[in-house]
Order: C-alpha cells, then sequence, then structure tokens
C-alpha cells in the first residue's frame, strides 16, 4: 500500500492548522527502515505541536507524534528486517522528522529498538516516551544512591503520563511515594498506582522560602518553575530530584541554598537523543518493574480517527495517565 492516512501539520499564509489527509509513502523523510505503524500514543508535546501553543514544530509540513510502534515491512539497516516489531520514541520524531500520527513511517534504524520481551505494541505505547522518561528519573534517584530507606520521594504532576508512570514504578521499587497533582478528583487513581499520600499542587506552586522543612528524600519533577523550586526547598539533606518538565513554567526562581546547605543534587534529565544503550537499559527496565496490571489501569485506548482531538484535550489538562492510539490500516478518519 503506498498511500495512507496522517495527521499533517502545515503553516503557511493560510495559518497553523493540523489535519488528516492522505499521503503517499513516497513523500516520507529519508530512512532506512520502513514501518507499518500500529500504535501510537498522546504526549504533553504532541498536543502542543497540534496546537501550535508551543514552538515544537521545527519545519514544516510535520507530521506530529513522538511515539510509535509497529511492524518493519522495509529495511536497509543491518539491525532489522521485515517482519520485526519494533518501538521508536524521541530523536526529534514529531518535531523535525515525521513521526507516528499516521499509518507508515520511515526512520533511521538507529533511532530504533527492538520491542522489548514480554511487551505488545500497545502496552509499549501505554508507556511511550513518557514512561520511559519516567524510567530514566528513577535510575537517575538510584544512581546517586538514593534508597527507600531514605524517606518519601514527591512525584509533581502526579496524574500526567509522566507523573502516572513514575508514581508507579517507585512505588513497585519500595517507595513510599507523595503524589502531588492540581486534580482533586484523581485520588483514588493515584492510590491504585501505589501513591501512599496527595498533596495539593497548591501547597508546592506559591513562592516559599529558599529552605523549607525538609519532607522529602528525593523527587520527580515534571512541572519545573516555582513548584521545582519549593520541591528543592523541601527536599532532605544529600536529597536527590530529577527534573523532566515544565508544565508550570521553564524559570527555576530558587537559590543555592539548597544545594550548598543541603548538599541537594538536582539532575536534568531528557528522552530525546538517540542513546541506544540507554534506551535499550530503560525499556528492559520497563518490560521488567511496570506492573502490567497497573499499567492498563492508568491506560486509555481510542482509535486514529480520535487522536487530533485527543491531543488538543492533553494541552487543556483533560487527560489522566496515558492515552494509546491504534492506528492500523483503518482508513475511517476524517
Amino acid at each position: 500500500m503506498s498511500a495512507f492516512i496522517a495527521i499533517r501539520i502545515d503553516e503557511d499564509e493560510a495559518g497553523y492548522r493540523a489535519a488528516y489527509l492522505e499521503m503517499d509513502e513516497s513523500e516520507l523523510m529519508d530512512g532506512d527502515v520502513d514501518v507499518a505503524v500500529t500504535h501510537s500514543a498522546v504526549n504533553y508535546k504532541d498536543g502542543l505541536a497540534v496546537t501550535g501553543k508551543a514552538p515544537v514544530v521545527r519545519r514544516f509540513p510535520m507530521i506530529p507524534g513522538v511515539d510509535f510502534a509497529g511492524v518493519v515491512t522495509r529495511s536497509s539497516h543491518p539491525n532489522f528486517a521485515p517482519g520485526d516489531l519494533v518501538i521508536a520514541g524521541g530523536c526529534g520524531l514529531g518535531e523535525q522528522h515525521y513521526g507516528g500520527f499516521a499509518q507508515r513511517a520511515r526512520v533511521s534504524g538507529d533511532w530504533l529498538i527492538p520491542l522489548p520481551e514480554g511487551l505488545t505494541p500497545a502496552q509499549a505505547m501505554a508507556i511511550g516516551s513518557a514512561g520511559y522518561t519516567a524510567m530514566l528519573c528513577v535510575m537517575a534517584l538510584e544512581g546517586r544512591g538514593l534508597e527507600p530507606s531514605r524517606g518519601p520521594v514527591v512525584v509533581t504532576g502526579a496524574a500526567g503520563g509522566v507523573g502516572s508512570v513514575a508514581v508507579a514504578l517507585l512505588a513497585a521499587l519500595g517507595w513510599r511515594v507523595v503524589a502531588s497533582t492540581g486534580r482533586p478528583e484523581e485520588e483514588a487513581y493515584l492510590k491504585t498506582l501505589g501513591a501512599a499520600e496527595i498533596v495539593d499542587r497548591a501547597e508546592l506552586s506559591i513562592p516559599g522560602k529558599p529552605l523549607q522543612k525538609q519532607r522529602f528524600a528525593g523527587g520527580v519533577d515534571t512541572v519545573g518553575s516555582v513548584t521545582l523550586a519549593n520541591v528543592l526547598a523541601q527536599t532532605s539533606i544529600d536529597g536527590v530530584v530529577a527534573a523532566c518538565g515544565n508544565a508550570q513554567g521553564m524559570e527555576l526562581p530558587t537559590t543555592v541554598a539548597p544545594f550548598i546547605l543541603r548538599g541537594v543534587s538536582l539532575i536534568g534529565v531528557e528522552s530525546v537523543r538517540p542513546n541506544l544503550p540507554l534506551r535499550r537499559r530503560g525499556w528492559e527496565r520497563l518490560a521488567r518493574d511496570l506492573d502490567k496490571g497497573i499499567l492498563a489501569r492508568m491506560t486509555q485506548t481510542a482509535p486514529f480517527a480520535q487522536a487530533l482531538d485527543h491531543a488538543r484535550s492533553i494541552v487543556a489538562g483533560k487527560i489522566r495517565g496515558r492515552l494509546v492510539i491504534e492506528i492500523g490500516d483503518s482508513r475511517s478518519v476524517g
């Protein structure tokens, strides 16, 4: 099949717009592996790309979708052959290179990893870049020697994609998890993921003192700005905070006090670069450490026909956990 359906973002004299349309495989960008996409996922970055609310897209036209899973249909890459199940995420997908909101993808084989044993393509996309980022945050805390015996850890933006997986992973590894969210109606949901305590995000989103009461041994922050500053100010001596998001803002209004008076470490986590050894380690940990039943609780599934609407909804904070898009070969979109 040379024709396929995709969501494409265009920007020209007619404005900025995202719409379903039919494309031809000859229009795909360069790459040594072709994939029939079976599943993708809606991430916050996809919502920003579709709505244009942040300059995520670096070239036009662009197919959004920072994640996809599927079956190799053509390959000149030594590591992959037709029939292989693969996953992709980050690496500029949906930003500089056509991404996963399409029935076909053509990418560099250096951006792909084999589907880990024990995961289906749908489960892999339920994890997606958000779950992979959460795993990198957990590995960052572990890498600095943090252990559950040190005390509780906080997860901000806990009802979102990264936050949900981080809560589930940390709880499964024996941590007492404090989940921060601005959606009190999600308390029961977060506790099913393993959160021991829920705090209103307002407690952390208002400017506070440079040093505050020591509450947390560490944390995973998806929010940034004042929230991250308060998390740092409330982190215990020799604690570790992994930062991976900016839902509240890019600025960080803090001081050096947590770092020089308590020895707190702030570790930045990014999940876009094609670091294949790290990707394999992260995905192997996810396949092993993330309970599949809990993963199912945080996951919703929608057909490709609804992907555009859901991408707009995630920016408005209307989606919790993870949303998997079933791409398949269905042409009933419009």
